[in-house]
């Protein structure tokens, strides 16, 4: 991945019951289709005794992966749904499973479409969702004279700060977004009066916390 997008807070699980029937929604993050097969297997085992366990999972920067499964529900009803949801809510490299425990009430075509896509759609609620930011590590160094300024200026403009190292001069290492490195090397030298080096790491992605939503989703540009 190369840019910014959305993906899940954290693995989870999430049940709803609908008709006596219970859909339990377990959910992953991914990086590979290898990843997502374990996955699903892994839930498969979980739940021996489960009438099916539907899936779909999205891989890639433009999702160029898409698998879904209805696992022996009528066709259409489960994992075209799950798979849709995740499309929705804007979510990337994820899997969803959801196991069903029949109840005993047929819930028709129409039924457990609602009911697959609301259990994907809830268990991505409970679990929540975060934008992964594409970041540059910046090392500045500066005197301890300037320190505080610096210091300032970061808590001012919101800046992460992963580290700071006290030596013979202080070191504060911070997380900036790809797109504003040299924008903010260039205020930070302007704000210090030139006395300031600098030392530019490794882009990484660093985890933002998106408000609980629903259908208005905000996108990861």
């Amino acid at each position: 991945m190369s840019e910014n997008y959305l993906t899940l807070k954290a693995n989870g699980q999430h049940t709803i019951d609908i008709k006596k029937s219970q859909f339990i929604c377990s959910l992953a993050r991914i990086s590979t289709k290898e990843e997502a097969e374990a996955f699903i297997e892994a839930t498969r085992k979980a739940n021996p005794k489960a009438n099916h366990n539907c899936f779909a999972y999205l891989l890639g920067e433009h999702d160029d992966v898409q698998r879904e499964s209805d696992d022996g529900e009528p066709s259409g009803t489960a994992g075209v749904p799950i798979l849709e949801v995740l499309k929705m809510t804007d979510l990337h490299n994820v899997c969803a499973v959801v196991t069903r425990y029949f109840g005993g009430i047929k819930l028709g075509a129409g039924g457990l479409i609602r009911a697959y896509s609301n259990a994907t759609s809830r268990g991505i609620e409970a679990v929540g969702v975060v934008k992964r930011v594409l970041q540059t590590d910046l090392a500045l160094t500066v005197s301890y004279a300037n320190f505080d300024k610096l210091n300032y200026y970061l808590q001012q403009n919101t800046v992460s700060v992963l580290d700071t190292t006290y030596a013979e001069n202080v070191t504060v290492q911070i997380a900036v977004d790809v797109p504003d490195v040299e924008a903010t090397q260039t205020a930070v030298t302007n704000l210090l009066a030139g006395q300031v080096t600098f030392a530019v790491g490794e882009d990484h992605y660093h985890d933002v916390d998106v408000p609980l939503y629903r259908n208005d989703h905000p996108n990861a540009d």
